[in-house]
């Protein structure tokens, strides 16, 4: 429990730092160079990570939420996703998942960043908070977008692999719609997920 709560305080730092953030025009944000090093002396504490598969202790815990979030509002706008990990595991089944496998962003000090540039002639503010049980978030923008975005999965598939263990792939792509006439300008991949399932999967029976 003490963990969760730990999570909370990680979130609320990293909020602090990119709340209000403006992304003035051909300016790029970075996570790492917003949030900086999220060590125990500037009040980080120790939460879950996920490394090489594994679900483990580490100072700064539960950031990859903020990543997660922030990547999938980035894809409902027209801003640019420059640099965006994968999450190399799949560790959960799916129950409950709200949105796509693979629509997150994994982060690790201060190698595996998450970056997003401004290639449009307007500003963009980043608004992130936490509630009592919810994190956040808002991309605002001084002009009434031009367009709609609805992202989706393609070709989800799980594969058995030869030394006895599962992967799990798909393609993450979105559709472009014009706002005012719900027309689709234009549909395009966004990126490729591949991941090793750390979970027995569900397999039904051959008919």
């Amino acid at each position: 429990m003490y963990l969760q709560h730990n999570k909370v305080i990680n979130l609320r730092l990293a909020a602090a730092n990119i709340d209000g953030l403006l992304i003035m025009p051909g300016e790029t944000f970075s996570f790492w160079r917003l949030v900086g090093n999220p060590c125990g002396r500037r009040g980080y504490r120790e939460g879950l990570v996920l490394k090489n598969g594994r679900i483990k202790k580490g100072i700064g815990g539960g950031l990859c939420q903020m990543g997660n979030l922030l990547y999938w509002m980035a894809l409902h706008t027209p801003l640019a996703v420059t640099e965006r990990w994968r999450h190399s595991y799949d560790v959960f089944p799916d129950e409950n998942r709200k949105l796509p496998f693979g629509s997150g962003a994994t982060l690790a000090y201060n190698y595996i960043d998450l970056q997003i540039y401004n290639s449009t002639p307007h500003p963009f503010q980043l608004r992130v908070w936490l509630s009592e049980s919810h994190l956040h978030g808002e991309i605002r923008s001084v002009c009434l977008p031009e367009a709609d975005y609805e992202v989706f999965e393609q070709g989800h598939h799980i594969r058995h692999e030869p030394w006895g263990g599962y992967s799990r792939h798909n393609v993450i792509a979105r559709r472009v719609l014009d706002r005012r006439t719900g027309e689709i300008l234009r549909e395009e991949v966004v990126t490729e997920n591949h991941a090793l399932m750390m979970y027995q999967p569900f397999l039904q029976a051959q008919q």
